[in-house]
């Protein structure tokens, strides 16, 4: 009888991603963000590999089920950004799961995100608070959100 699969959390700079996995997460990103919400945006923006930068990512045997980045942004403020999870993979709760470990990884440091307001009530659970109006980024209302040390 084989053991249950289950998801393992990693973490990596953009240096310690090898090839296979920085192209699942990219597949994922594009699969979901491009393709299922049907936007057509630049989601190579240049950050990915930038010193500060930190991947978290489940994967299940080489899937990569869900996805975030944190980056590092000026005032010693960290941005999360990229959060997706994959169809197959939702309502198992591997993103609030993410985040938790996101935000440990952060410490007391500011943290931001802008979050598609469909979710504002999620993140919100996790201590961010709507900063200024919502606002149109490809086609898809956002809510810029912080959170404040703790």
């Amino acid at each position: 009888m084989q053991p249950e699969p289950h998801d393992q959390l990693r973490v990596a700079s953009f240096r310690d991603l090898d090839t296979t996995t920085l192209y699942a997460i990219l597949r994922l990103r594009a699969d979901v963000f491009v393709v299922e919400q049907n936007c057509a945006y630049a989601d190579l923006d240049g950050r990915d590999d930038e010193p500060g930068t930190r991947h978290l990512w489940f994967d299940r045997n080489g899937e990569v089920r869900a996805y975030l980045r944190i980056l590092s942004d000026d005032n010693n403020t960290e941005r999360i950004g990229r959060v997706v999870t994959a169809p197959t993979a939702r309502g198992n709760g591997l993103a609030g799961k993410l985040l938790t470990e996101a935000l440990t990884v952060i410490g007391n440091r500011p943290t931001v995100l802008d979050a598609q307001a469909h979710l504002a009530a999620f993140y919100a659970r996790f201590g961010f608070e709507q900063t200024g109006p919502e606002f149109l980024e490809d086609g898809i209302p956002h809510i810029p959100m912080k959170r404040n040390n703790r």
